[in-house]
This record gives C-alpha cells, structure tokens and sequence, in this order.
C-alpha cells in the first residue's frame, strides 16, 4: 500500500488478474509449483500469526505477469484456538473442508485444504467438487475420494455420523484415475519438477482426515515446492498482532470505525519510506518476490513473462488479459 499525495489515503499495488484467470491458461511446472509457494508462505505467515484465513479461493488471490501473488480478503479470517469450533458457514462451498461441511471442530491446516482444491482446479481447468448445497458438496468429496474411514466417522457428533454413515459408500478414485499425467505440463527437465510430484502433493492436501492432511510447514518441504524455499521468505517474523483477542469482543460500529482507522495510521507509519519496520520489506500476509532475480535455475523460455503461458493473453505491457468469460466462471 502506498499513499496518494493528491488525495492523502492509502491505495493498493495493481494487479494484473485473479487466479481465475490464470487457471485458464497453460501453466509449466514452473508457475505452478512457484504460484502454490507463494500461497503456502502467505499462509504460513499468517498461520505463525494465529490467524486462519477461512474463505481461499481463486478470486481471493491475485497475481501480475511476473508471477508475483498476494491474498485478498480477510473478511471471514479468525485467530485459531486449539479445538475452536467455528460455524461452518464460511468459505466458498467448493473450496470448504470435510471438517467444516460435517462441522466438527478444526484448526489451521484447513486452508490446506482450500489450497489442495485450488491446485486440482489449476491442474484441471475446472472446479474439483462442484457442489450444490453442503450436502452435495460432501457426496462429491466422497465419490472421488472415497467414503472416509470409520476412525474418521467416530469423530463425528452422533446425529452427523448417522447421516454420513447412511450414506451409499464409495471406494473413490485412486489420484492417478483423478489427475492423470495428461492434465499436467510436460515434466521439467530443469528443475526435475514432475506431475509425479504435483500428483503427491495433491494427495497428501485432499486428506479428508485433518488429522493425517500435510501441514504448511510440510508442503513447503514438498519436493513440488522446495525448490523455491528461501529462508528470508518462509522463516521471517509473522505479521505483528498486538491483540489477537480483539475481533473476538463485541464493539459498536463507531468502535470499530476507529479501530480499523488508527490501524491504517499505524500501518502508514510503520511502511514509510517502502520499509515495513520490523519486517523484511517482501514479508507479510504475501510473498511478492520475483522468481526470476531470486531462482535463476529458471529456463531461459520462462524468463520474459514468468506467469504468462501464452503471450497472445499478455497485453504491450506484459499484464494478464482480463477475460469475462473466465471471470464469469469464479467463484
């Protein structure tokens, strides 16, 4: 954010698109896998900072045409407490974890959750469990993955587990039948980034169990993803939170009009100059690094636009194509 000295308020950095659209291009291993690392360490940092985003989805996310991504929209985000059970009217239907839809109690690596579906869509081009309500938003999740386990079915309240286990049980799909090799790019011979990979790793975040889903710290360690991992990005201090309790109180409007604005004036104090005191200037709730100056294992074909497969979606400066089809087809 930076202030416009001809209105004196804070205005946001331009984007180039939304995942969106992005999702409807041909992206090499590289973007992909480059794309996913910057969410996880936006997540981790937020994570670290005991706040649970809640609503991950593609139009939540944002890029320009060199790959650089941030996270939008912190409307339904909660600070996390150990067995905290929250409603489950929250994040878009398509993107919403087991635990959520069957409302039981969960924790931070639901967003892994939201990201696992996100990366299927990247990977497919199509939303993976289109549901149309809660309840056929859980039947779609198990006719692909299959019925979960009756572990997982003896954590559910009684009412919810006679539902489910009512239900027509389902074997599900292995995920090679689910992401065959022909939804993904050609491997990377540069940095050995395979759809072998990209297929684990989806794997391990569509885990219906929270319980056994990988964490953030582990995805970042992922094969598909460490050969981004840069230490100043994913090890620097989280987002400073001086009252983590303080959405949880009750305020009045007015109460939280001048919360909200003596939190802008701190924020304008603590970035002047483009510094965030504290904080390494790239750190925050996003990862805004170019891969290009920072990984230079890059091929020289990806050097030119780093997020844009085609060039006929750029425009003369290098920004994504703004499609209404595509638009029309988020969530």
């Amino acid at each position: 954010m930076e202030e416009n000295p001809s209105f004196g308020y804070l205005v946001m950095e331009l984007m180039d698109a939304n995942l969106c659209q992005v999702i409807q291009m041909e992206l090499d291993h590289e973007r992909l896998s480059y794309l996913l690392y910057q969410m996880l360490c936006g997540i981790k940092h937020l994570h670290a900072a005991g706040i649970i985003h809640r609503d991950l989805k593609p139009s939540n996310i944002v890029v320009k045409s060199d790959c650089t991504l941030k996270i939008l929209d912190f409307g339904l985000a909660r600070t996390a407490a150990t067995g905290l059970l929250m409603t489950p009217y929250v994040v878009t239907r398509y993107y919403r974890a087991p635990e959520v839809i069957l409302g039981m109690g969960y924790q931070a690596n639901v967003d892994v959750w939201s990201v696992g579906c996100i990366m299927a869509e990247m990977v497919r081009g199509s939303v993976l469990f289109p549901g149309t309500d809660h309840i056929d938003q859980w039947n779609k999740v198990i006719e692909q993955l299959g019925t979960p386990s009756q572990e997982f079915l003896m954590k559910l309240n009684q009412s919810v587990r006679t539902y489910v286990e009512n239900r027509p049980r389902y074997a599900g799909y292995s995920f090679e039948k689910l992401f065959p090799d022909v939804l993904f790019p050609a491997d990377s011979e540069h940095n050995k980034l395979k759809a072998s990979q990209a297929r684990d790793l989806l794997s391990k975040m569509l885990v219906i169990d929270a319980s056994k889903r990988i964490s953030v710290d582990e995805a970042l360690q992922h094969p598909y993803i460490n050969v981004w991992y840069d230490p100043t990005e994913v090890e620097a201090p989280p987002p400073a939170i001086t009252d983590k309790q303080l959405d949880e109180r009750e305020h009045t409007v007015d109460e939280w009009k001048e919360l909200i604005y003596k939190e802008v004036l701190d924020w304008e104090e603590r970035t002047k100059n483009g510094v965030i005191k504290g904080q390494p200037a790239s750190i925050g709730a996003t990862v805004s690094s170019d891969p290009l100056q920072q990984h230079h294992q890059l091929p020289s074909s990806a050097r030119s636009s780093p997020c844009v497969a085609d060039p006929a979606l750029a425009d003369a400066n290098g920004s994504l194509e703004t499609d209404g089809g595509a638009l029309g087809r988020c969530r």
